[in-house]
């Protein structure tokens, strides 16, 4: 799992790092809102923990703008403001949930493993991109045609159709698809879309799923 963190504050920017690492996350941390808006917009993660107050962008303006582009990346904010109305304000710009300072580092693993799963849990088992849509509960993809997809191409696709405005790495997709699997490698990945655009072709979709560069992939609606 791919967490972005972002902090001004470096020692406990420094600590939190680690901490997270340590428990199995890879972590990109920066330190203001305008990195961290751009790591958003330009790379894939299963979720962020926003500094309310950092210099350039806020963490509320960081949700805001990203919300507004249609990323639905689970976010955590951090605010040092306990009042009932800051913490609406949060919630009200799109952030899944907040914690206030100081906290535990446990509470906040508490915090990010449920956000985590809480939204894999409440996506809706039906997806759409173009001409196509995927249900996930009966792994079934229907364009003009349809066809039953095995467990690993739905999952494939639901990645693709959920960050659709992203180039996908391959090691990302070996990450999230294949998880534990030690003996999926970068071949497999290639292996699998070489299915999964068989089965695009199968129900006449226009559909495609592109290399805008070497390793990394993404859907395009031709």
């Amino acid at each position: 799992m791919k967490l972005l963190f972002a902090e001004d504050t470096t020692d406990l920017n420094r600590v939190v790092t680690m901490a997270l690492v340590h428990a199995g996350y890879e972590v990109d941390s920066v330190m203001d809102g305008q990195k961290a808006l751009s790591h958003l917009q330009t790379q894939v993660y299963d979720a962020a923990i926003l500094d309310i107050m950092m210099p350039g962008l806020s963490g509320l303006a960081v949700t805001e703008r990203i919300r507004a582009a249609g990323d639905t990346t689970p976010i955590l904010l951090l605010t040092a403001k306990a009042e009932v109305d800051d913490r609406v304000t949060g919630l009200e710009a799109g952030a899944d949930d907040y914690l206030p300072k100081p906290f535990a580092l446990k509470e906040l693993m508490a915090r990010v493993k449920a956000m985590i799963r809480g939204r894999e849990t409440t996506q809706s088992p039906r997806l759409e991109f173009g001409d196509l849509s995927l249900d996930t509960d009966t792994q079934t993809l229907t364009a003009e045609n349809s066809v039953t997809l095995s467990q690993r191409e739905c999952a494939l696709l639901r990645l693709f159709i959920l960050h659709p405005d992203t180039a996908l790495p391959a090691d990302y997709l070996l990450d999230h698809v294949w998880r534990h699997d030690t003996a999926a490698a970068r071949e497999t990945v290639t292996l699998y879309l070489s299915y999964l655009r068989a089965k695009l072709e199968a129900v006449a979709s226009q559909v495609l799923i592109a290399e805008p560069e070497p390793g990394h992939y993404r859907i395009m609606a031709s």
